[in-house]
């Protein structure tokens, strides 16, 4: 039997180390499913419920493994609908490849089934790299260049293949005019800065007395070099969201998450600081930063697309984070008077009290902090931990405390819902020997979250540690875009758009076989995540929680928190209790004395 096309792309992502290909069948890749099958599904199709599923497991494989994740869908709707996973993965910077069929070659211009543009549908998406294979001769040229790119740019590629190519004999490409032969793999590498660079870098450093440092997703191979630094300077360090697991939140000059979510100790570090190191991050938010002139400032990240950008950085470094800060070390000078630390870690160990204090409040029924709260110390050290987008990601933002070699993603810089769950199914096939903990309001998971759940189902049996454990915030509404309407533009809670419809979550995982746990009262939320984090298999920890808890900023002020709840009091639906708990939970930030007290009553 001759060998086609087919078997060529499944045989080259093989040679790749390519393990796993998240997909979604159809008649446009038939070719290649059939080839999966003579390959003796090498590497492994792992089937979801939906293309954006599939992208998103992905790009979920992708941040938790470090390797290219790879999708497959077939042409028109299967290729539309990889979009937003896509875009996921390059407003994060993660390398994906798609591999997506289309139709014949001799259908294309004749308005037949299925047939989209796809070049113009992939090019903003996969702008580094998108390609047609029209002739075998192509291959393996453009799948290698795919794969490569999408490493060494950390971005999304896409490979077109129509679906009558697919079933061409394989021929490779000649020694001949016009052929582009191809090879196999790329080394490691790391790009550093000038020694001029870094110099006129350690002289800012050096000469400033209240040093902060802001760290991303780019600085997550440079732990031991950031700590370094950040004893060399007296520095506290603010962490991005996509960075939150770059360093342990037991050091005790680690502020936490800057920004919107973030929390006090951050919005201090910044807001006082005279100079600033910020590495790996392009966090967009520059409200969050220094006043311009206020701090001298340096910048390191790989990609010099990336500098210079958010703050009017003094020293631009280009640069992996590692080598970078690993040659600019001797050139730091040990700051002695460590003042300027000594109160960042008293800042940091009154906030861990006022979160206490918050995440104890009473609600009706239970406090969505406390969720979050209770879950923080029986984290296993290697949980691997995904976060959808909505008012769960302040709670993640703020309570859960990074350890040991615990991963945590969420979607940064798209923030798009719908990606906790099939993060979490991508970093299971990434380790399947670690547990995963998925972290989703219930908007979310009835977007994508419980279709997934079934897919979750099907592969249980494959991952060595069968752990998979997925909390669902119940408000029965849409939370943050609620309190988003409510704190920027002073509307009222909008019912038709906002309400959710009330579904038993806990339930349907218990009718797919899987631990289901419903939680309506408070003393019962601590019991309930040992509960799951302790069963033989995957699990859905269901609370049912108030609406009412406000997200507060750590920048907002009494003033702010007035203005809010007089927009709230012109008609908001469930103004009383937001009055209520948003004075409540505000207070704690005021009050003297440490945390305590016991599990939160219902009231």
């Amino acid at each position: 039997m001759s060998r086609k096309v087919s078997d060529h792309v499944l045989s080259r992502l093989r040679e790749w180390g390519v393990e796993y290909v998240f997909g979604y069948a159809g008649d446009g890749i038939n070719g290649l499913l059939a080839a999966w099958a003579r390959a003796g599904d090498r590497p492994r199709f792992v089937q979801s419920r939906h293309e954006e599923m599939s992208a998103f497991e992905a790009v979920g494989y992708a941040k938790f493994s470090g390797r290219v994740g790879v999708c497959a869908a077939t042409s028109g709707p299967g290729a539309i609908h990889l979009l937003n996973g896509l875009y996921d993965a390059k407003l994060d910077h993660v390398p994906v490849v798609a591999v997506v069929g289309q139709t014949d070659r001799s259908a294309m211009g004749g308005s037949y089934q299925q047939e989209v543009d796809l070049h113009t549908l992939f090019k903003d998406v996969a702008s580094e790299f998108v390609e047609t294979v029209t002739v075998p001769q192509q291959l393996p040229g453009v799948l290698d260049r795919a794969i490569r790119t999408a490493y060494g740019r950390r971005c999304p590629t896409a490979v077109i293949i129509p679906a009558d190519v697919q079933e061409l004999d394989h021929t490779p490409p000649a020694h001949a005019f016009k052929m582009v032969p191809s090879s196999l793999g790329m080394s490691d590498f790391s790009a550093v800065p000038s020694d001029e660079a870094l110099e006129r870098a350690a002289e800012v450093l050096n000469a400033g007395e209240r040093v902060a440092l802001l760290v991303g997703q780019g600085a997550a191979g440079a732990r031991a070099e950031v700590e370094r630094v950040a004893d060399v300077l007296g520095a506290g360090v603010a962490k991005a969201l996509l960075g939150k697991d770059v360093l342990p939140d037991t050091l005790p000059y680690v502020t936490g998450a800057v920004g919107l979510l973030g929390t006090r100790p951050s919005y201090e570090l910044m807001r006082d600081c005279d100079t600033l190191l910020t590495v790996g991050s392009s966090f967009p938010y520059s409200q969050f930063m220094p006043e311009y002139g206020q701090a001298r400032a340096v910048q390191i990240d790989i990609d010099p697309h990336m500098v210079g950008l958010r703050y009017p950085y003094e020293v631009n470094l280009v640069g992996d984070a590692r080598a970078t800060l690993r040659r600019l070390l001797p050139m730091l000078r040990r700051k002695e008077d460590r003042s300027w630390r000594e109160g960042i870690e008293a800042a940091v160990r009154r906030w861990w009290e006022v979160m206490e204090r918050q995440a104890r409040l009473s609600s009706d029924p239970v406090n969505p902090q406390y969720v979050m709260h209770a879950l923080d110390p029986l984290l296993p050290d290697d949980a691997i931990i995904s976060v959808d987008s909505g008012s769960a990601t302040d709670w993640y933002a703020r309570h859960i405390r990074m350890r040991g070699t615990m991963r945590g993603s969420l979607s940064g810089t798209l923030a798009t819902m719908g990606c906790g769950v099939p993060y979490a199914i991508g970093a299971k096939f990434a380790h399947p020997g670690r547990p995963a903990v998925a972290l989703v309001g219930d908007g979310a998971m009835q977007m994508n979250g419980l279709a997934e759940l079934i897919t979750i189902a099907r592969y249980r049996s494959e991952w060595e540690d069968p752990r998979l454990v997925v909390g669902v915030w119940n408000n029965r509404d849409l939370n943050q875009v609620t309190w988003e309407m409510r704190a920027m533009s002073g509307s009222p809670q909008f019912l038709p758009s906002q309400e959710l419809p009330d579904v038993s979550y806990a339930g349907f995982a218990s009718s797919l076989g899987l631990t289901g746990i419903r939680v309506e009262r408070p003393e019962d939320v601590e019991d309930a995540w040992r509960r799951a984090l302790e069963a033989d298999g995957p699990a859905v920890v269901e609370f049912v929680t108030d609406p009412a808890m406000p997200p507060i900023p750590p920048h907002a002020t009494w003033d702010q928190v007035e203005a809010m709840v007089s927009a709230i009091a012109k008609g908001d639906p469930d103004r009383l209790s937001v009055i209520r708990q948003g004075v409540k939970a505000k207070a704690q930030e005021f009050l003297p004395g440490g945390a305590g007290g016991s599990a939160p009553r219902r009231g």
